[in-house]
């Protein structure tokens, strides 16, 4: 065998003994790239499902406002600045019991702290803008945006936030496997399947 090649299966028998050994699966990704759907495939596996957004949600519903993306992202922002930017990440896990798929994770403090967790990986999930941008007309949320120029300005504001804010390309670049989503739903289940 030569180096090369002994390197590359000592890479992937790594990946392989670090993936066998995950109790809690995170995700990150741009609007509509497809985290919700990997969120429901792993819960059909057997993992409880937990959303960033969704603790973002309760709080717009106890302050009575519209739950809309723009407001999900001032809330987010007022709840970092107010408790500390790892303040979600911090709160999902006091509810978090066993195995568990963690979603829309926008901030790197809050992927550190999920770091410091026992048997952690961050998923990043990609996708075209134009292919994103039809699945989140389709889900039928107030996305802020009606057309694909409006998408992708509001997406910048998502981008590169201050340590408060969101910084979704950050998060993304931290990574540990990058899941490109451009295909069918078999398509994407395929490439998850090998995390399990």
């Amino acid at each position: 065998m030569s180096g090369v090649k002994r390197h590359q299966a000592q890479a992937s028998l790594a990946i392989e003994m670090m993936i066998k050994e995950v109790r809690l699966i995170g995700l990150t990704g741009t609007n509509g790239a497809g985290k919700g759907e990997a969120a429901s495939y792993f819960v059909k596996k057997g993992y409880a499902y937990f959303s960033l957004s969704d603790l973002i949600r309760e709080e717009l519903e106890k302050q009575g406002q519209e739950i809309s993306r723009t407001n999900l992202i001032k809330m987010g922002n007022k709840l970092r600045e107010k408790f500390g930017a790892d303040i979600l990440a911090r709160r999902v896990m006091e509810k978090i019991k066993g195995k568990a798929v963690i979603d829309s994770i926008r901030s790197p403090k809050e992927i550190e702290y999920l770091r410091k967790q026992k048997k952690f990986i961050l998923l990043g999930i990609y996708a075209p803008v134009e292919l994103r941008y039809e699945r989140a007309r389709k889900r039928g949320r107030n996305e802020s945006a009606s057309t694909l120029r409006e998408f992708i300005q509001k997406e910048r504001e998502e981008m590169e936030g201050s340590e408060h804010g969101q910084q979704l390309l950050k998060c993304l670049e931290m990574a540990d496997f990058r899941i490109i989503n451009d295909g069918s739903l078999e398509s994407l289940y395929q490439k998850l399947e090998e995390f399990l």
